[in-house]
């Protein structure tokens, strides 16, 4: 690979004159430059990304740590974060931990030793030592989708409890008691405010649901379909909430192999409101809001707090969510003749 001296020797000048052409930081001729110019081309020299940065103190990158990208949660949050990064002048270095504390870890301190002027991170689970990483980072910092225990940074996140609250509701405005809840894992604090927006709303409408109508999955099709299969069996509900839009399509999948029709036996609301939930069958209601414009808005609130670290107390956005409503929920059943 090409050096700055390698340039400078073809084109027959000093590498501090190649330096000034390369950061203009003192006027040449229009003969020198011209001259860098035609030896970068031929050379295919690259600049060192270091070393500008140890010069601007600044290296234009963003980290972004999310646990799982396969999850299109994480595909669009990402997307929607590189977006209003791009737009500023800054690159995004993606690190995907599949949900491994070990991974997290490891990740973290890359990025740190990369010298990125930013950080923002998503969803990570519950662990202490990742958390106490974290607090211990003087790096401007965005936390997306949840706040994390002793963590001091800006955070952007969905209301979770109303956004559940209002998905049930929607449920019981159809009439449904009978309704289940498929929630996250256990021990995430986002499944658990979800599961404290379905258990509030029931108990405005003074709805009981048996124990065994409320389980845990992974936020994943595959945990959904699996706990659907166990709701499923014998005399199931009428409708399920479901802790996300992947464990709503796991119902769906699971309903669809019992022969059991959505909407007209089985309403199934999902969460997030992700592309792919427009184009399942039948197409899946959800609760959310645009998590591209989510991302964004993670993405600008970073950008202003490296711009302006001392700025003030960490600052929290909260975005409420709203029914999207599509083909996977009606009335319950012995309605749903009359409401057609």
């Amino acid at each position: 690979m090409a050096t700055i001296k390698d340039v400078a020797a073809l084109a027959g000048i000093s590498y501090t004159t190649v330096s000034h052409v390369l950061n203009k930081t003192r006027p040449v001729s229009e003969q020198v430059r011209l001259k860098v110019e035609a030896a970068i081309a031929e050379l295919d020299y690259v600049p060192s990304a270091v070393a500008r940065s140890l010069k601007a103190r600044s290296t234009a990158t963003i980290g972004l740590l999310v646990p799982n990208s396969v999850n299109p949660y994480f595909a669009e949050l990402a997307r929607g974060i590189e977006d209003g990064c791009e737009r500023k002048g800054y690159c995004v270095i993606l690190c995907n931990s599949d949900d491994n504390p070990q991974k997290q870890r490891s990740y973290l301190r890359v990025l740190l030793e990369k010298r990125i002027d930013g950080l923002i991170v998503a969803s990570v689970g519950e662990d202490s030592d990742l958390l106490d990483s974290l607090a211990a980072v003087r790096t401007p910092m965005v936390i997306v989708d949840r706040a994390l225990e002793g963590v001091e940074a800006d955070i952007v996140r969905i209301d979770h409890e109303q956004g559940a609250y209002l998905a049930t509701r929607h449920l019981l405005d159809l009439g449904h008691r009978d309704i289940a809840c498929i929630g996250g894992p256990d021990n995430t604090s986002v499944a658990q405010l979800r599961l404290a927006g379905f258990e509030r709303a029931l108990a405005e409408a003074r709805v009981t649901v048996a124990p065994e109508r409320i389980l845990s999955s992974d936020f994943t099709s595959l945990g959904g379909y699996a706990a659907a299969a166990r709701l499923l069996e014998g005399q199931h509900p009428t409708a399920i909430f479901a802790g996300n839009d992947m464990i709503g399509i796991g119902v769906l999948r699971a309903a669809a192999e019992r022969n059991i029709c959505v909407p007209s036996e089985l309403s199934v609301i999902g969460f997030d409101d992700i592309q792919l939930s427009r184009y399942v069958f039948p197409a899946l209601t959800t609760v959310g809001q645009s998590i591209r414009e989510l991302g964004e808005s993670a993405a600008a609130l970073l950008l202003s707090r490296i711009a302006q670290p001392l700025r003030g107390a960490p600052e929290q956005r909260i975005v409420a969510p709203k029914i999207v409503l599509r083909e996977s929920t009606a009335p319950r059943p012995d309605l749903f003749n009359d409401y057609r």
